[in-house]
């Protein structure tokens, strides 16, 4: 068990908090492994290249990660307005970090021959996008 009051145990934890801006999106209907496909092509790329990549790639997955993406960039552009001596450079963003985590599954039936009954997995995902000054 940790040591010292509540108060002081919480400041401990938020002290080591990631501070990077970043975004989150929860329930993606998508699964996980359709989403790591594109998610490896944008890992470590700079902010604009890899709005390129997802512009022109033809799953489904990159149009929720662009918009994911420029989400991300939208809350750097906000984090740094408040303290504008940390202000990078938009051009020196890229994304850090990228992944998708298992999220629920919703479970369907689908009627087959004599009688029987096949289960559907409908998959969902949770995808983050971190990103980081150059």
């Amino acid at each position: 068990m940790a040591k010292g009051h509540r108060s002081q145990i919480k400041r401990e934890r938020n002290a080591n908090k990631d501070v990077r801006p970043s975004a989150k999106l929860s329930y993606a209907r998508v699964s996980v492994q359709k989403a790591c496909f594109v998610l490896d092509a944008i890992r470590g790329k700079d902010v604009e290249t890899a709005l390129g990549i997802l512009e022109y790639n033809p799953r489904y997955a990159s149009s929720i990660i662009k918009k994911l993406l420029e989400s991300a960039v939208a809350n750097a552009e906000y984090k740094y307005s408040q303290d504008p001596t940390k202000y990078p450079n938009p051009e020196n963003l890229y994304v850090a970090e990228c992944y998708a985590n298992k999220g629920p599954t919703m479970k369907r039936i689908q009627p087959r021959a004599q009688g029987r009954a096949y289960r559907i997995e409908k998959r969902m995902s949770h995808i983050t996008i971190v990103l980081d000054a150059r």
